[in-house]
């Protein structure tokens, strides 16, 4: 990034190095003392901007090939803050807690490479508080639904070229969202509530009086006999398909139908696809690596302090979400680059943090010390202490 003037590019290295190795939470005094920079340098350079949404895509430009197979991950994840006066604090849900909460939501949007599995994330916003007067959920469920659409019609200039589907999960199943996607040339992939409302699109003839007729009859989920059956995923779950008529989204789309059969009462989930022409298998690949994005929020969360900012005004809380994940970002292709053996990439944060930190360590004892960085460095036993402590996949 060309732009970039010599001081910010200076403060980015330390800041993204420092977060992927330092110990405990990633406050403004907790990483000076794990750099050279003084807790006040961190205060002012947060204020700055930056353009990490275009970091991120040349990152993945790098990280992910031209030709791979790649969707976009759209979720929202809680952010813990206590407090008043910090900017966008509202009641927001809290998956971990399965209820609503205080705090700050973060969207993100993350390119996942399907066939690989690893997802990066492209674009993180903060969701702002509800400034209706209202206290209606539905009012304040649609203010979000704009938010997200409004980040997801700017992050598309920095999309993949390849890219077409946008997979989330089912809070996005609402046909405001739905229809934002389309219109912006993309496809939605979602899951559908277990009792959803779908009609069989008519496909007979018009008798050639009144109205013609436009559907053939309600969907019953609990009866797959009239779907098709794709393929069987393992012994106990077969994946069906069909073609509906979606009353709360207003369009026809395939349905992916998750059928497990090994409890005494079978149990099925529903997704569904705006596109009619993809294939179910597809969709369900799709839609299971959708779930990279969690990984994403696990990671940042514990270990390049995603949830630790003590800011409170929207410029800093911003750029402290952003370079969170960012630098979660650089530690996973760095990993990704580092890896040579035939054996599956296996990426472990924690593995990777606690190399970071003992590799900082030994550099500080061998200037400490004054000891000959060459003969420590040559020892047999160097790698050893590198990799201490860390994960064996």
């Amino acid at each position: 990034m060309g732009d970039l003037a010599q001081p910010q590019k200076k403060f980015l290295l330390t800041l993204f190095s420092t977060l992927v190795m330092s110990c405990g939470r990633a406050t403004f005094t907790n990483l000076s003392r794990y750099s050279q920079l003084n807790e006040r340098t961190y205060r002012r350079q947060y204020q700055r901007s930056f353009n990490f949404i275009k970091f991120n895509q040349q990152l993945i430009e790098q990280a992910i090939k031209p030709e791979s197979e790649v969707i976009l991950a759209v979720d929202c994840s809680f952010i813990p803050k206590s407090g008043n006066k910090t900017y966008g604090i509202d009641y927001f849900y809290n998956g971990s807690a399965s209820k609503t909460e205080k705090g700050l939501e973060i969207s993100a949007m993350a390119v996942v490479d399907v066939k690989n599995k690893i997802g990066y994330n492209l674009s993180v916003q903060q969701t702002p508080a509800n400034t209706s007067s209202s206290k209606k959920p539905r009012q304040s469920e649609t203010t979000r639904i704009n938010h997200y659409l409004t980040q997801l019609e700017a992050t598309v200039p920095y999309l993949p070229t390849s890219l077409r589907y946008v997979v989330s999960d089912g809070f996005y199943s609402k046909i405001k969202w739905v229809e934002g996607v389309t219109d912006l040339k993309l496809e939605a992939i979602g899951k559908l509530r277990r009792d959803a409302n779908l009609r069989y699109p008519y496909q007979g003839e018009y008798s050639g009086r009144g109205r013609p007729r436009k559907y053939a009859g309600k969907v019953d989920l609990t009866d797959y006999s009239s779907f098709e059956l794709v393929t069987q995923l393992s012994d106990d779950v077969d994946l069906y398909t069909v073609v509906v008529w979606s009353i709360s989204l207003k369009r026809k789309i395939r349905l992916v139908y998750l059928l497990n059969h090994s409890a005494s009462s079978p149990r099925y989930a529903v997704l569904f696809c705006t596109d009619l022409q993809l294939d179910a298998y597809s969709i369900y690949l799709y839609y299971q690596a959708r779930f990279q994005i969690e990984f994403l929020f696990r990671d940042s969360k514990q270990f390049t302090g995603l949830a630790d900012c003590q800011a409170r005004d929207l410029t800093k809380l911003d750029f402290h979400f952003n370079s969170s994940l960012s630098a979660l970002n650089l530690a996973k292709w760095d990993a990704v680059q580092q890896h040579h053996s035939d054996t599956n990439f296996v990426f472990s944060m924690a593995s990777y943090k606690r190399r970071a930190f003992n590799y900082h360590l030994l550099e500080r004892f061998i200037d400490k010390l004054g000891l000959e960085p060459t003969f420590i460095k040559s020892h047999p036993n160097y790698s050893s202490l590198y990799d201490y402590g860390s994960i064996v996949a």
